[in-house]
């Protein structure tokens, strides 16, 4: 289950989710051993806690955030960014989002550190820094139209949910699965850490927009007309 778009997408360009979408996009293709090769970088910039334990490459912590191991790993990423991060950035300023999306990506690693501090596995990928956008955006549109595409074996389904229970049910699941210590080379650990960060961080741009008062204006939702999309021919389930 994943998202495909929300009904309120932001009415100002976002220059920063789109300047990160292509960073990520760029350092994928130049690291791809199929594609760019330079897989030298990528070991370079990749997040080892042991080593940053000892002193060593303590660049990781940031760097991690913009190398990605699969196309699928970037093409879920992407898109959660693409989803989520634009109507954050409309309310944070471009330079509040930018600061908000590396502290997040920061406590996602420091996170996982924590949790292993002596793994020389590596860790790469968005999406510590991305969970922490979803936390974000779980405190300011709770109630956010959210479109979900669900796929069962060979059935492929359309939800439109609020933003709360898609947000809350993968958080759930990165607790569930650090729980079980499940060794399935997921940084679940980051991503809860992250998101948590990401709820944390957001707590001052929700109080200056007036906090339950932003939730009772809003409707707990973006602060502006949602967008009339084309019908999608993938068929929506009815209640």
């Amino acid at each position: 289950m994943f998202p495909i778009r929300d009904h309120n997408p932001s009415e100002r360009t976002p220059y920063v989710r789109n300047g990160l979408i292509f960073l990520n996009v760029l350092l994928y293709l130049l690291t791809d051993p199929l594609l760019g090769g330079m897989t030298g970088i990528w070991d370079r910039l990749a997040l080892y806690p042991a080593a940053v334990m000892h002193g060593e490459w303590p660049w990781g912590i940031v760097t991690h955030m913009f190398l990605h191991a699969g196309l699928l790993h970037i093409a879920g990423n992407m898109l959660f960014l693409w989803v989520f991060g634009d109507n954050l950035e409309d309310q944070m300023g471009h330079a509040g989002f930018l600061l908000f999306y590396l502290a997040c990506g920061v406590a996602a690693a420091i996170g996982q550190i924590a949790g292993d501090p002596q793994s020389t596995i590596p860790m790469v990928g968005a999406s510590g820094a991305i969970a922490g956008v979803m936390g974000g955006y779980l405190l300011l549109f709770p109630k956010a139209r959210v479109e979900v595409i669900a796929i069962i074996i060979i059935i492929i389904k359309r939800f439109i949910i609020p933003a709360w229970v898609l947000l809350l049910a993968w958080f759930g699941l990165q607790l569930f699965s650090t729980a079980l210590a499940q060794d399935d080379g997921v940084a679940h650990i980051a991503h809860a850490a992250g998101f948590v960060a990401g709820i944390i961080f957001a707590v001052p741009v929700f109080l200056r927009l007036g906090g339950r008062d932003f939730w009772r204006i809003t409707q707990g939702r973006p602060p502006h007309l949602p967008l009339v999309y084309t019908p999608s021919r993938i068929p929506e389930v009815r209640r």
